[in-house]
């Protein structure tokens, strides 16, 4: 469970992204955020994910103040995290594959159950066969599922997208979308921002509405 008690997160020159925020998140939950470009939609996933820390109030993470643990111990529990941010962050120097293995190096996965657990998470969002090409190669579609590939690789409990379909056509956006939902339907927690409403619709989950760091009707 995700709890935000009282939450402002306020930047250097007083600007607040986020307001006092509270509410909750369940376990195994498939929640939308929706909110123009500035909204804080980022900041509250930053937030959650233990990036960002509050200026006020707590983050809590299954009864775990995120703010609050130690820069040794935040490591461990981001390891029950994927995290799917704007800047994919993808490496051109490693191939489709390397660049899927990156978390498990991190946690020390290795061998065997490393190249299945890459090549199964591949095959789950489409790109098998793919696993040599450099990712400069891949159209914009094909990234951003190589990014998911990358965040579910190691099995997180909760995932976090920011603005997965955007610059993606509807077609697209759907196919992505649908990824998403296969994880839901095996218990995974989702947490998804997108601007577009008319998408989110389509899948009858709760939405949460942002605007200028507050929750609105």
């Amino acid at each position: 469970m995700i709890q935000f008690q009282q939450v402002t997160k306020r930047y250097p020159g007083g600007f607040e992204a986020v307001k006092n925020l509270s509410f909750e998140i369940q376990s195994g939950e498939l929640l939308f955020l929706a909110g123009h470009s500035g909204a804080g939609k980022s900041t509250l996933l930053k937030l959650i994910a233990g990036i960002e820390k509050p200026t006020a109030g707590a983050v809590l993470v299954n009864g775990q103040n995120v703010a609050r643990l130690s820069r040794t111990s935040l490591p461990y529990v981001r390891r029950h995290f994927g995290l799917i941010f704007q800047d994919h962050k993808i490496l051109f120097d490693r191939n489709v594959y390397e660049n899927v293995k990156l978390p498990l190096d991190i946690t020390g996965f290795n061998g065997m159950e490393a190249k299945r657990r890459v090549l199964a998470a591949l095959d789950k969002v489409g790109l098998s066969g793919k696993e040599k090409l450099n990712p400069i190669s891949l159209s914009g579609g094909e990234q951003q599922r190589l990014c998911i590939a990358r965040a579910v690789v190691h099995r997180p409990a909760i995932l976090l997208a920011d603005e997965p379909t955007a610059n993606l056509d509807r077609d697209n956006a759907h196919d992505i979308l649908e990824l998403f939902k296969s994880f839901h339907q095996v218990g995974v927690t989702l947490v998804i921002s997108a601007h577009d409403e008319t998408l989110m619709a389509d899948y009858g989950r709760r939405i949460l509405r942002l605007k200028n760091g507050q929750f609105t009707a």
